[in-house]
């Protein structure tokens, strides 16, 4: 089995991690390592391919980019875990939604591990507590290779979600780790523990 090369990266303006997403995607061949990448960015709303308009209700000052991943508009901030999963995924065997699956156990695993009871919903993409939801996903697959990935709310400002409707769905609540503990906790442990539970999930060493 392949190591995967994990980098920690930590406040990472958008764009330009999103070309350097879309360039080792498309360089890749059937030698390169996969890759994980976990960081935060500034603020920005990203708008899925299939993404209407509507859902937009009050953009304001955040930029909004279009990029190439399913799903509707979603918000990333500082104090966001965001976890882009570049594998080559004929290599692991795996099909587009085992990988989804994966991806959900891992943050339900994650999230366990704080003593917060999480859960995937099969019509909705995702991870939710009490029908909130705290983690978003969303896929772009080329060429047999993943990219894009997963946005874990952990201590951020929430109210840019009140702008627009949270991937796709009018009300839709969204909550935060940091609003289901006792004690907040540091985004660098809990990118840690997410790192683990994607090795254990994907089966990396």
């Amino acid at each position: 089995m392949p190591d995967c090369v994990v980098r920690h990266l930590g406040l990472a303006d958008y764009l330009p991690t999103l070309e350097a997403m879309r360039r080792l995607t498309a360089e890749r061949d059937e030698h390169t390592p996969d890759e994980i990448w976990l960081l935060q960015h500034p603020h920005v709303f990203t708008q899925g391919q299939a993404g209407k308009a509507e859902h937009l209700l009050a953009p304001g000052d955040i930029p909004v980019i279009q990029v190439e991943r399913g799903g509707q508009v979603t918000y990333h901030g500082p104090g966001q875990l965001v976890a882009y999963l570049m594998l080559d995924l004929r290599r692991l065997g795996l099909g587009v939604r085992e990988l989804v699956s994966a991806m959900e156990l891992s943050l339900v695993d994650l999230l366990a591990s704080y003593g917060v009871e999480a859960a995937p919903k099969a019509d909705a993409p995702g991870v939710y507590v009490n029908g909130e939801k705290i983690a978003s996903l969303g896929l772009r697959v080329r060429r047999g290779c993943s990219f894009h990935g997963l946005a874990l709310n952990v201590d951020m400002d929430m109210s840019p979600f009140a702008r627009i409707n949270p991937c796709g769905y009018s009300g839709l609540k969204m909550v935060q780790l940091k609003d289901l503990l006792e004690t907040p906790a540091p985004l660098d442990e809990v990118a840690q523990r997410l790192e683990l539970a994607l090795r254990k999930q994907l089966g990396y060493p």
